[in-house]
């Protein structure tokens, strides 16, 4: 597991910056993340986008993409991703959506999450990951680990090959 301060240190030796946009983990990412001495360096901020709507409206997710297939899919965690990115102006946005429970929401099963890290490989050019998990526990465990699949996403895609 990735800490939070090894992370925040690597995005600041890089000059990057993040922002977060979190629906079922309702800004614990965002608390992880300024929970660092130092975060203010690098944590443009973070947009909680709990209800479907403010994924569209404030997010730029597809009204369609969400009236289609709601918003628990890798399509919406990667529009989130990329959408709060340029709202707050980082060089990578984090997504975060899922039902953490206690019960399934429109036929989604419990423990199904979408997180994602979003960026420009070059100006103008999106790229991101995406990942569907699928997690157990009680609501607290899936919003935790949820947390913790995110960071470490991306702590590799800062670390990767290069391209980041």
């Amino acid at each position: 597991m990735v800490s939070g301060a090894e992370l925040i240190a690597a995005l600041a030796r890089r000059g990057d910056t993040v922002a977060v946009a979190e629906s079922l983990t309702g800004g614990l990412v965002c608390a992880a993340l300024t929970a660092v001495p130092g975060a203010s360096a690098v944590v443009r901020g973070s947009v909680t986008s709990y209800a479907t709507d403010v994924k569209a409206s404030v997010l730029g997710v597809g009204e369609r993409l969400l009236a289609a297939g709601g918003p628990v899919q890798a399509e919406v965690a990667r529009q989130m991703a990329h959408g709060v990115r340029r709202l707050l102006g980082a060089t990578h946005g984090l997504a975060t959506t899922g039902v953490a429970g206690p019960d399934p929401q429109d036929d989604v099963p419990v423990g199904r999450v979408f997180i994602a890290v979003g960026w420009d490989d070059a100006p103008g050019v999106p790229v991101d990951e995406v990942r569907m998990l699928e997690l157990s526990g009680d609501r607290a465990a899936i919003r935790e680990q949820t947390v913790d699949a995110v960071l470490e996403l991306l702590a590799s895609c800062v670390s990767g090959s290069g391209n980041v």
